[in-house]
């Protein structure tokens, strides 16, 4: 690796602090950093009631202007520190945290009774701050590798139950048929979902014994069928743990985490971990 691409000085400090939670400062900045984000949320959340706009809404804005320059300054740093800015800018959390700060610049040039509704919906997209959270949860990257090793049996699940809703929903439709409500196959497959996942709408039910009789079934199934997912995930995060200890250190290089503790290079791009 180029010795030029090694972080150096202020660079590499400013870099510990904002992409690396391992160090006393590091702390500080990811404690405050979520503090902010939960706050600046809260406020696009009470600028959507019209009583508390109408009285407050001055404060508000000279809020969300705070909040966006903090958010703003957070978001030049990281570009500054980045030896590879391209990875950083087109990353997930680098689309994320130029979402999180462009609406509100560009809600400057949209003026005008017309333009009204297109600030307002421009403007909605500050909620996207909230995805800037999944920084600060350690488990991110584990349940994220876990559902990755488990997808395959999850397609499995999920055919298992489609075919099943698809059988159960044929059976429900020859037994209660279009006097009670089950006028084709398609909308007794969507009673079927509906049974299984427990959420019971109750805009379509059986009115047969044998119809009733089988949503109990289904029923029953339901509350099984739900939890296998969870177990799926769950071995795989336990399995995940035994495997290996991940560390807190982020690639300079391709800012990707994950690497064993006592790794000494990437073992995504190669480069030499700090």
């Amino acid at each position: 690796m180029d010795d030029k691409l090694t972080l150096t000085g202020i660079k590499r400090t400013v870099y510990e602090t904002i992409f690396e939670s391992d160090t006393p400062a590091g702390k500080v900045f990811d404690v405050s950093l979520l503090i902010t984000i939960v706050l600046s949320v809260v406020i696009v959340m009470l600028e959507s009631v019209q009583d508390i706009k109408t009285e407050w809404g001055r404060a508000l804005i000279i809020l969300e202007w705070f909040f966006t320059g903090i958010f703003t300054i957070e978001y030049l740093a990281r570009l500054w520190v980045v030896l590879h800015k391209r990875n950083y800018i087109f990353s997930f959390f680098g689309i994320v945290d130029l979402l999180s700060v462009l609406p509100t610049y560009l809600a400057i040039f949209f003026t005008g009774a017309q333009s009204l509704l297109v600030i307002r919906s421009i403007r909605l997209l500050r909620i996207f701050r909230i995805f800037k959270l999944a920084r600060f949860i350690g488990e991110g990257q584990n349940l994220s590798r876990a559902l990755k090793a488990s997808q395959y049996k999850i397609i499995v699940f999920l055919t298992t139950v489609m075919t099943a809703v698809i059988i159960f929903g044929t059976m429900i439709y020859l037994i209660e048929g279009p006097e009670h409500g089950f006028t084709s196959i398609p909308i007794s497959i969507y009673w079927a979902i509906v049974t299984m996942t427990t959420v019971g709408y109750g805009d379509i039910a059986p009115q047969t014994m044998w119809g009733q009789t089988l949503a109990s079934v289904i029923m029953i199934m339901g509350y099984g069928i739900i939890a296998v997912p969870t177990g799926i995930v769950s071995s795989e995060m336990i399995q995940l743990k035994r495997k290996e200890k991940l560390t807190t250190q982020v690639c300079q290089h391709c800012l990707k985490e994950g690497h064993d503790a006592d790794a000494i290079y990437c073992k995504y791009c190669g480069g030499e971990i700090n």
